[in-house]
């Protein structure tokens, strides 16, 4: 039952407190009275004994038990209780020899001090068992508990944290969606173990995600979390020394692009079994400040396999990273595996005994077919809304979605009017059949449209808050040439 506690005027609930919070059972407290029972037991029993028998020395029993039930201070009180009564009792009536009472007496005190420290080892175990098991809480609850379905990719992954001696690590993926049907497969790395690597993992996990959101190209991303690497380590004396490989795979070109901030190369399995390592630019970690990355792209084959891993699984110190590299291409070339049994394959690879963890996320790669793309270039001419509205018609007609023709249609007749008005040419209009119905309005102009909620005497400004309440997704990403404009609706 959750129990609320209340401020000292008793105004209101300051704080809900459930399963953290409890009063203690009665079995509970029945079991942290054992100690003293045993101890009234163990004086009974001395009072009632022979004064020469050896039963007395079952009170030596009695501070385990509170070892076993209390913390240190509260078994050293139960363990001088028993040293006291063993002395008291069989002082006043024993017939022992004068060096068996002492031996006597020394075994009930050495029981006693054993207890104690016994006390204080289960005390520090219980601590360090806590700390371990809030970090693990901490990574699994910043790590994706779900990695969300895409038309562009079909995901798998493994993650193996280092064991609880050494504590958690900070090796962490995500798979983020982005528009036009792309995707963001991400892997990065903290350099170290415990609860603050951690904690900056998540901390550039949610980052990473942000800017993502921003739709910037790998590079230029990869820049910006240089700078805030930097900031997080401001006084220069953490040594951030974060990894990350950025990756960006557009399924309707089969374009790939990606940027690497000293992180491990990428491996890709093609169709026809052979594996490669493409070459990147070479960048130094995050946190250096300054550094200008490059992005290299490539064009990719359906169903080719990218496999995404962290340090933790080539061991490179004990060995090299050609032998590494080659371990892994040997593993990934298996015909006729699955992705999941792939996936396991490779991260069988990581050694048992390392101190580091290991994460691997394995994505292949698919493509939109052609039929399901339509693009129309449109000059910069007030009916060119009324054209864009007819095609977009007579497309969805050919795709049997005629019941999402009128949203869609005042969507790109609002996009297209915008962009014949406030931007410059050439503007082209995209439609994408994925598992959304994308609509994509480009044009030569990089500045981009606010919504705003327009006051009633105002005569404009409604369009784009008309296509954000029709949308569920809706954005803007820059190009060379210009900007895009782009909305999702489910379909």
């Amino acid at each position: 039952m959750e129990e609320e506690y209340r401020d000292p005027a008793g105004r209101r609930p300051i704080l809900r407190a459930g399963a953290l919070l409890r009063r203690p059972g009665a079995g509970a407290r029945l079991t942290r009275l054992l100690p003293s029972v045993a101890l009234l037991a163990a004086a009974v029993l001395l009072l009632a004994a022979p004064p020469d028998d050896h039963f007395g020395l079952l009170v030596a029993v009695v501070p385990f038990l509170a070892a076993a039930v209390h913390g240190a201070y509260a078994t050293a009180v139960v363990g001088a209780l028993s040293v006291a009564v063993f002395a008291a009792l069989r002082t006043w009536r024993t017939e022992d020899e004068p060096g068996v009472a002492v031996i006597k007496l020394g075994l009930v005190s050495a029981a006693g001090a054993v207890a104690v420290l016994i006390s204080q080892a289960r005390s520090r175990e219980r601590r360090l068992n806590r700390a371990t098991d809030i970090a693990l809480a901490l990574q699994e609850g910043l790590l994706p508990r779900a990695i969300p379905r895409s038309s562009a990719v079909d995901v798998c992954h493994r993650y193996g944290p280092t064991d609880a001696e050494a504590g958690v690590g900070g090796d962490w993926f995500d798979v983020i969606r982005l528009s036009g049907a792309r995707v963001a497969l991400v892997m990065g790395d903290v350099v170290g173990h415990g609860v603050h690597a951690a904690a900056t993992m998540g901390r550039l996990r949610t980052a990473v995600r942000t800017l993502a959101d921003l739709d910037l190209a790998p590079d230029e991303l990869l820049a910006r979390m240089d700078d805030l690497a930097e900031q997080l380590d401001e006084d220069g004396t953490n040594g951030l020394g974060a990894t990350c490989l950025y990756l960006v795979y557009d399924p309707v070109s089969r374009v790939c692009t990606l940027a690497s901030a000293g992180h491990t190369p990428p491996a890709l399995l093609r169709p026809d079994g052979s594996v490669e390592f493409p070459q990147l630019a070479e960048h130094p970690p995050l946190g250096i400040g300054g550094t200008p990355f490059a992005a290299t792209e490539l064009t990719l084959d359906e169903g080719t396999v990218i496999a995404l891993y962290t340090d933790g699984l080539l061991d490179l110190r004990h060995r090299g990273t050609d032998a590494a590299l080659a371990a892994v291409a040997g593993v990934l070339a298996s015909p006729g595996a699955s992705l999941e049994q792939l996936c396991d394959r490779v991260y069988d690879q990581a050694p048992a005994d390392s101190d580091d963890d290991v994460a691997v996320m394995l994505a292949r790669v698919k493509s939109v077919p052609d039929g399901s793309v339509a693009t129309w270039d449109l000059p910069a001419d007030p009916r060119s809304a009324g054209t864009a509205r007819s095609a977009t018609a007579a497309q969805l007609a050919g795709w049997g979605l005629e019941e999402a023709g009128f949203t869609t249609e005042l969507v790109v007749s609002e996009l297209v009017t915008n962009a014949v008005r406030h931007a410059t040419g050439p503007i082209t209009l995209r439609l994408i059949r994925d598992d959304a119905l994308i609509c994509e309005v480009s044009d030569g102009s990089s500045t981009a449209p606010h919504m705003r909620l327009p006051r009633l005497t105002d005569e404009g400004g409604r369009g784009l808050y008309l296509v954000g309440r029709l949308a569920d997704r809706w954005g803007t990403r820059y190009t060379a040439t210009g900007k895009t404009i782009w909305v999702e609706q489910a379909v």
